[in-house]
């Protein structure tokens, strides 16, 4: 199968046209013919080579959606037949065997297939191709291809921890970043039962931010808000990806609460010990869910209509479209049309 794809060359590059075979389609394998793609920071880190461990030629995009056109000889037909619309995330793949996947977290499988480290094969492409069609997701009929896209990154990544880590209808929520992620975050907190509290440095997002079921938010970089709230939270979920005052965002967490960290800060998290120990706070991580934690928050977004706030892109404005996401100035999550 020939794919056309847009590939980097170097980290930074611009995009360029590049056709290359696919090769022949192993038996667990789904090729799907892309229709949108969404563009995430992580796209960006790959692009740029924020992290230091770039694979070029590289291409990017990890929450794709498409048609299934063709599947290898195990894939269960009934489940995914030719021309079923269908979601491909950031894990395409997982090896089956290991602790981890046996026991249904094949999200955490030390042999996954990340989309975004593969090299040449993302979703900037006519074609993505999965190399397990277990991961591979039917999407509900009230969301559209264009909505669906960032759900396969973005909306299992924020909506996987209620799951996760317990979070509870009566609990008291916090969202640092009310962005691509963030804004997802608030919508799922919001229909899951909890009092949502949006935080952002400014409160040029706070109509946002309300109109996406938060019920308080916190401008931080207003003299002692967060001193103000300390206490407060039982769960903060910080989806912001520049550094934050680790210590003070713990100081706003009750006793035996968590926060879960799943934006990736330009440096290490650290904290004081004497921040955690004394209440028994808990610093976690999150990454996407599993495919059943996706299945359930398709379910979940496509019963509450949750959606997320997209500007859509012809992929000739490819350039266009990373440069608003480097700027962090797309409204709140850029999609790609293919």
């Amino acid at each position: 199968m020939k794919v056309h794809a847009y590939v980097a060359d170097s980290a930074g590059a611009r995009l360029r046209s590049h056709e290359y075979e696919a090769g022949p389609l192993g038996p667990n394998e789904v090729d799907v013919r892309v229709t949108h793609c969404g563009i995430c920071h992580t796209d960006i880190g790959a692009i740029d080579d924020e992290w230091g461990f770039g694979r070029f030629p590289v291409v990017a995009g990890h929450e794709t959606v498409g048609t299934v056109v063709a599947t290898g000889d195990a894939v269960d037909r009934d489940l995914l037949p030719i021309g079923l619309r269908v979601g491909v995330g950031a894990i395409a793949g997982s090896c089956s065997a290991c602790d981890w996947c046996l026991s249904g977290h094949q999200n955490l499988c030390a042999r996954k297939d990340d989309v975004i480290f593969r090299g040449i094969g993302g979703g900037f492409a006519s074609h993505i191709r999965a190399s397990d069609w277990r991961h591979v997701f039917p999407i509900p009929d009230a969301i559209s291809d264009a909505h669906a896209a960032p759900l396969f990154c973005a909306g299992t990544t924020v909506f996987a921890p209620l799951l996760v880590h317990g979070v509870r209808p009566i609990d008291r929520v916090a969202v640092v970043g009310v962005g691509g992620l963030g804004h997802l975050a608030v919508q799922f907190l919001a229909k899951w039962g909890c009092a949502v509290t949006a935080i952002s440095r400014t409160r040029a997002k706070e109509a946002d931010a309300r109109r996406f079921g938060a019920t308080d938010f916190i401008a931080t970089g207003e003299e002692g808000a967060l001193r103000a709230a300390a206490g407060t939270f039982d769960f903060v979920l910080t989806t912001a990806t520049g550094d934050l005052p680790w210590d003070d965002y713990l100081g706003i967490l009750r006793p035996r609460g968590k926060l879960c960290v799943v934006g990736v800060p330009d440096n290490p998290v650290t904290a004081g010990v004497l921040s955690l120990l004394p209440a028994e706070k808990t610093i976690v991580g999150g990454i996407v869910g599993s495919p059943v934690q996706t299945r359930q928050m398709l379910d979940f977004a496509a019963r509450h209509d949750i959606r997320p706030e997209i500007e859509t892109f012809p992929v000739a404005d490819v350039e266009q479209a990373l440069d608003r996401v480097r700027r962090g100035t797309a409204r709140y999550r850029a999609v790609l049309e293919l």
